[in-house]
């Protein structure tokens, strides 16, 4: 098996598969494939302890199947593109290396691999869509590509030091790492701050990943430009002036 990433902004991974060799991903992440790889759907990859392990998966806001890519009888390709502007992260396991990726962070990984939720935590209404902080704990044996958006600032903490985080920001970090979150100090920060009230407490030792465009905020900052109603149509974004009349007809004016 050989993995390679292309391009910049927008990266791709590409896994060139020899006979018999499989990756899996959540289902919907292939971007394309030769035709030598076969395509097979389950919902227990990922060591996610079952039908009900999937189902916990959902609840948590994953996918309910996974995805197992093989090569067979000939070598074959296999490409997973990012979903945001971003960076692909291939990270080793086994031996006791475990990692926390945040919940859209899983982009494929080898057989031996285990994915399950390993943290959970409201933080209130209209946060990260109303579903709170989830983090998913990548284990087992291989290796396993992250997803993580915005550029890619990596930490290494020493032990005992600390590190606060907006949730966010969290992209990946190794389980050696003490994770909690906490509120913000200060009535006067909370209220007048603006950057919530919520933040992630990391404690070293171990390694942190941090991502700059937390899927969050991008949703917020393109919420503004998208219709409120079946009936609204986006001028800018149906052609200048016919955009316009097509506008005015739909909303009967």
């Amino acid at each position: 098996m050989q993995a390679r990433t292309q391009g910049t902004t927008m990266p791709v991974l590409e896994i060139q598969l020899d006979p018999n060799e499989s990756v899996f991903s959540e289902s919907g992440e292939l971007s394309w494939m030769t035709q030598t790889i076969q395509m097979t759907t389950h919902t227990q990859m990922g060591g996610g302890g079952g039908f009900f392990g999937a189902l916990k998966r959902v609840a948590a806001g994953g996918s309910l199947f996974m995805t197992e890519y093989r090569a067979y009888q000939y070598p074959g390709e296999v490409a997973f593109a990012t979903r945001v502007p971003g960076h692909i992260v291939p990270v080793q396991l086994g031996n006791g290396y475990e990692y926390m990726v945040h919940r859209h962070g899983f982009l494929c990984a080898t057989p031996q691999v285990t994915l399950n939720i390993g943290f959970q935590q409201s933080l209130g209404a209209g946060i990260f869509g109303g579903s709170g902080f989830i983090l998913q704990r990548v284990g087992g044996a291989g290796t396993a590509w992250l997803e993580l958006s915005g550029e890619l600032i990596q930490k290494e903490l020493a032990p005992g030091e600390i590190l606060y985080v907006h949730p966010g920001h969290v992209g990946a970090f190794m389980t050696s790492v003490s994770f909690q979150i906490t509120t913000v100090r200060g009535i006067k920060n909370v209220i007048f701050g603006g950057d919530g009230i919520f933040l992630a407490q990391m404690t070293g030792p171990g390694t942190v990943w941090l991502q700059t465009l937390p899927l969050s905020r991008l949703a917020h900052a393109i919420e503004q430009y998208l219709p409120h109603n079946s009936r609204e149509v986006p001028q800018a974004a149906a052609g200048g002036v016919i955009g316009g009349i097509v506008g005015s007809i739909l909303s009967g004016e």
